[in-house]
């Protein structure tokens, strides 16, 4: 569900005030008058999330998965508006009595962006190349997989261990790409995939820029696109202003709303984004399970979204689920307080550290330098002191430094970061190798049950439940997804049901 506001309509927190200021006194004024970016050549989106390889096979994280499905790569199902699975590059399917063996009739029509035929044969070395090439830990979507074979030039057949309700799902998000044979050499700086855009030019850390293909077998992207990197909210939302940009995607500083010129368009949808407050389950303190109950208690989820997300953003009672997902409603029914699995109870927290084995020790919070993670961490840093945690917050580097050091190495105790990934909350709580640390035998078993299960929602309701018993994690808010754009821009889609930005969409207005 997604919300369209004008600018005017907004209250803003007086704290924050200064902050708004600033843009406005950078701002270029009226907009009466919108000139479009540089040349105009170009639709251009600002982000805050850079990418810094193009290759999403061998590293975490959304911000290249995002930038290029489904635009560069596609996949044989899409996931539509409503999270339901569509035909994509497959135009039908069918899916035998024990839900083990799909078949799959592919479009005669399609050809990657170097030429090559999109084939069966390209279908299975997609699937293959996930299983024995990647590193990215969502691999482990495709290990249910015994078998991929081309019937014919236009038949995939792909072969179940055993029944897995979650694997057509997850064949339109990031592991379901479609990538040629000869194109893989090259994923992390001129990807080679079917859809409508082709890659022009990478500046790592800086921008990507697209142009619309001449060959593509449906509707064409009407112009190139730019995403354009920025280091925070206010130098974005600035560019904006001033007719750099044409559109401020996933905006991370909401107060800044109220200083906007009247005439840009403000768009706010909900993602994946489950915002995590992550405890290394398998580090001092938090390897105490009474320890991670005292956080979760301790942490005001109300004052968090008004304070960090000007109360946009949506609670999840705590729990790692998005509004998107099919379960969200049944996983809210099973929290038991008004204020979902941990209401914001300090007295309760303190009860619960005094219990535990925490002896005063520094607990170190470690942060990716996101506006919203920042901002974050300053006030869980208040709320822990308040009940008797010893804190202090660094700020890493992200994506680089972050990616390596605590979701690869899980080098650390703490962190908050926004999960984008569409339903992973078993690659996170199912994994006890995840940087989370989290290992319950009975959750796995549920997780697999509702694999094999037609339908999994009770079993994966249960297992979050069993989760949220243990504090594995906590869920701060869900993150929203806040789009400006200028007049001159239409096709805007700011709610995200999988990671994909979808620029194809993005149309000059007429």
């Amino acid at each position: 569900m997604s919300q369209k506001f004008s600018t005017g309509s907004f209250r803003w927190l007086s704290v924050l005030a200064s902050t708004a200021l600033l843009v406005a006194g950078c701002s270029a004024g009226s907009t009466a008058n919108y000139a479009r970016p540089g040349s105009a050549d170009a639709i251009v989106l600002a982000s805050t999330s850079a990418a810094r390889s193009l290759d999403f096979t061998n590293a975490g994280g959304s911000a290249a998965p995002s930038a290029l499905l489904p635009d560069v790569y596609e996949t044989l199902v899409r996931i539509d508006s409503a999270g339901e699975i569509a035909p994509f590059l497959a135009t039908d399917w069918q899916v035998s009595d024990d839900r083990t063996e799909y078949v799959f009739q592919l479009r005669h029509d399609v050809k990657f962006s170097d030429g090559t035929p999109f084939t069966a044969e390209t279908a299975a070395f997609s699937i293959h190349y996930v299983q024995n090439e990647w590193t990215n830990g969502l691999k482990s979507g495709m290990d249910v997989v015994a078998a991929a074979e081309a019937l014919d030039e236009h038949t995939l057949r792909v072969q179940l261990k055993h029944p897995d309700s979650q694997w057509l799902w997850s064949m339109g998000t990031t592991i379901g790409a479609m990538m040629s044979p000869t194109g893989v050499e090259s994923l992390a700086s001129d990807p080679v995939g079917t859809g409508p855009l082709l890659v022009e030019s990478f500046a790592t850390g800086e921008s990507i820029r697209f142009r619309p293909r001449d060959d593509y077998w449906g509707t064409p992207a009407s112009s190139s696109v730019e995403i354009r990197y920025f280091s925070d909210a206010i130098s974005s939302v600035n560019a904006l202003q001033s007719g750099q940009v044409d559109l401020v995607w996933a905006m991370q500083a909401p107060e800044l709303l109220g200083s906007l010129d009247s005439e840009i368009n403000v768009d706010i949808g909900t993602t994946n984004g489950e915002v995590i407050f992550s405890m290394n389950n398998n580090a001092v303190p938090f390897d105490d399970p009474l320890v991670r109950q005292a956080v979760a208690f301790a942490i005001d989820r109300q004052a968090a979204n008004e304070v960090v997300f000007s109360g946009y953003a949506t609670d999840t009672a705590g729990a790692p689920v998005s509004p998107t997902d099919p379960w969200f409603t049944d996983v809210l029914a099973r929290s038991s307080a008004p204020g979902g699995f941990y209401p914001f109870a300090p007295d309760r927290a303190r009860e619960l550290l005094a219990a535990s084995s925490y002896d005063g020790e520094l607990v170190t919070l470690t942060v990716p330098s996101l506006p919203y993670a920042k901002l974050l961490a300053e006030l869980v840093y208040s709320q822990l002191r308040e009940v008797g945690f010893h804190v202090a917050v660094e700020t890493v580097e992200f994506p680089a430094v972050w990616l390596n050091q605590v979701h690869g190495a899980a080098d650390y105790q703490a962190s908050i970061i926004a999960h984008m990934e569409a339903r992973d909350t078993e690659h996170m709580f199912g994994n006890p190798d995840y940087y989370l640390g989290y290992d319950n035998a009975r959750v796995r078993e549920l997780f697999d049950a509702a694999g094999r299960s037609s339908a999994p929602a009770e079993e994966i309701t249960e297992a979050i439940a069993q989760i949220m018993a243990d504090a594995g994690a906590l869920s701060i808010a869900n993150l929203p997804n806040i789009v400006l754009s200028s007049p001159a821009i239409s096709g805007v889609q700011p709610t995200m049901v999988t990671d994909a930005i979808e620029l194809a969409r993005l149309r000059e207005a007429s």
